[in-house]
Order: C-alpha cells, then sequence, then structure tokens
C-alpha cells in the first residue's frame, strides 16, 4: 500500500511538471508562444496598402509570425497612439508605414527604449532607431515618369506636380522626377501643390489649377489616386492636350492609362513584394541575423 501511494504522489508529480491533465503540449509556453509584429499602416483604403497587406500577412503565416495590423488613415496622433499600444503589449517588432516621415520620429523613443526593433516600409522616418527600410526605388521611379511625360508632351510645355510633401517616399519621387526633367530644358514646373495623397483633395487642386493656369500640358501625380483624379478632371474639361503620368498601376489606375484618356502612363510598384520583404527582415532579425539598413525594390513604367 505504501509503495503504491508513492507511485501515485509521483505520477502526480511528473504530470505537473509536464502540464499534464490539461490537453496542453510538454513545451513551455516560452517555446511555443508566436512572436507578434505589431504593424501601423498609412491607410488600407488605397489598392497599393491593401497589396502590402496582403504581402505582409502572407510571409508572416509563412515564417510563424503573428501580425497585429491597424492603420492610422492619414492621422499621425492616431498612428502615435497605435505605437504607444504596441509597446505596452510587448510586440516582438513594429513595422510602420508613416503618414508624416517627421511626425512619427518622437513615437519612435518608446520602442527604442523597450528594446523593440523597428521597421519601416514604403515610407521612410526623417529620424528615430530603424532597423531596416523597405521601398520602391522611388527616385528611379520618378525619373521614369518624367522621361515618359516629356515624350508626350514633345519635350516642351508648363506641367504642375501633385504633391504629397510631407512622406518620404514621395520626396523621393519628386526629386527623381525633378532631376530627370532637367534634360528637357523646354518644359517647366509651374506649381508643385500637396493632395496629401488623397483623391478628393487631388481633384480640387486640379479644378483650382486647371482655372489658375490654362496653359498646363503636363501633370504628374505621385501616386494613382492623386493622377486619377487629375485625369477625371481634365477629361471632363473637355482638355485633350494635358497628358498624366501617375505613380501607382492598380487596375482602375491600369484601365485608365489603356482607354486613351489623359492618363497616359504610371509607375509601377511591387507593395506584395516590399510587404514580403520587410517581413523576412524581421523574421530575420528576431533571429539572432544581421539586416541590411535599406532594401530597394525595382520599379518599371506601363504606357
Amino acid at each position: 500500500m505504501k509503495q503504491m501511494l508513492c507511485l501515485v504522489v509521483a505520477t502526480s508529480l511528473l504530470a505537473v511538471s509536464c502540464g499534464g491533465g490539461s490537453g496542453t503540449t510538454t513545451s513551455t509556453p516560452a517555446t511555443t508562444k508566436r512572436k507578434v509584429v505589431g504593424v501601423t499602416l498609412l491607410t488600407q483604403t488605397d489598392a497599393f496598402y491593401k497589396a502590402l497587406e496582403a504581402g505582409i500577412r502572407q510571409e508572416a503565416a509563412a515564417k510563424g509570425l503573428d501580425v497585429v495590423l491597424v492603420a492610422c488613415e492619414y492621422d499621425p496622433t492616431k498612428q502615435a497612439s497605435q505605437i504607444e499600444d504596441f509597446v505596452a503589449q510587448h510586440v516582438a517588432a513594429i513595422l510602420a508605414a508613416p503618414c508624416d516621415s517627421n511626425a512619427i520620429v518622437p513615437a519612435l523613443a518608446g520602442p527604442e527604449q523597450a528594446g523593440i526593433p523597428v521597421f519601416t516600409a514604403d515610407i521612410a522616418a526623417h529620424g528615430g532607431k530603424i532597423e531596416s527600410h523597405v521601398a520602391s526605388d522611388n527616385v528611379q521611379g520618378g525619373g521614369l515618369a518624367a522621361d515618359a511625360l516629356a515624350g508626350f508632351m514633345g519635350s516642351k510645355g508648363k506641367i504642375i506636380i501633385i504633391d504629397h510633401p510631407t512622406v518620404a517616399s514621395v520626396q523621393e519621387r519628386v526629386k527623381g522626377f525633378e532631376d530627370a526633367m532637367k534634360k528637357y530644358p523646354g518644359i517647366s514646373i509651374i506649381g508643385k501643390p500637396s493632395a496629401d495623397g488623397q483623391r478628393a483633395k487631388a481633384a480640387q487642386v486640379m479644378e483650382d489649377m486647371l482655372q489658375a493656369h490654362r496653359d498646363i500640358t503636363g501633370v504628374f501625380g505621385i501616386n494613382g489616386p492623386t493622377a486619377l483624379a487629375a485625369a477625371g478632371v481634365i477629361s471632363t474639361a473637355g482638355r485633350k492636350d494635358i497628358a498624366v503620368v501617375g505613380f501607382d498601376a492598380d487596375d482602375e489606375v491600369q484601365a485608365a492609362v489603356k482607354s486613351g484618356g489623359p492618363l497616359k502612363a504610371t509607375v509601377v510598384q511591387s507593395p506584395s513584394k516590399i510587404g514580403q520583404t520587410v517581413i523576412d527582415l524581421i523574421a530575420d532579425k528576431l533571429s539572432g541575423k544581421a539586416v541590411p539598413s535599406s532594401v530597394a525594390v525595382d520599379v518599371s513604367i506601363v504606357k
């Protein structure tokens, strides 16, 4: 009887130490818990960011990472709060597509103090500790857009850039565009009004610019929504002498290019590839591997 009692006690202790009796595995939580990546995007409504999100989620699943994904919808205060929440949740890494490259910088102090690595995708931060940034080669894309627009304009005329100057990726696109335009002395850039990358604002900007500058013959829209908005206003105005070149190539943009309307060409990005690449880098970092400070993803143009 005494021997049987000892056997029962020993068996019970073994079950407790192994997590038995509850249907759980014998591994400790530390070895089975999946690492979480907190993601804050500029928006989830734009086609580019929908494709970026898809790439992030697909690659995270393949790498065994969980994703908590939110969007600030162009609100830097909201994005700062989202980053603060990620720090409080003790996520393993943070991925941000900043809605404002400067405004996000103070919010990055929290992750740095907590030892949480931060990565950026599509849009860079102008400060803070960033492990790696993955984006399209925006300078290259801006140059492609400039060459295409100059070709449609016969290398002469006046153009506007519908800008979004608070984000680094657009700053790079505009730089590439302006640098390439120096090859065409017959073309002058007469304005760079901002529409914050949003379609409704871009339509109003285009209407205002057409009234103020009747001699515009070219437009560079820094993303898909601005290019589509500009082309729509130009079509409504019956202006067949103005060419638009955009940046991004979702289905609606490509259909507009093929339609023969004002939108003549657009730069093609690979948002899904950007998302997959940055998740690969996060996985490498979390496994102790070194990661590059930046990765540029090639772009092309369709006409």
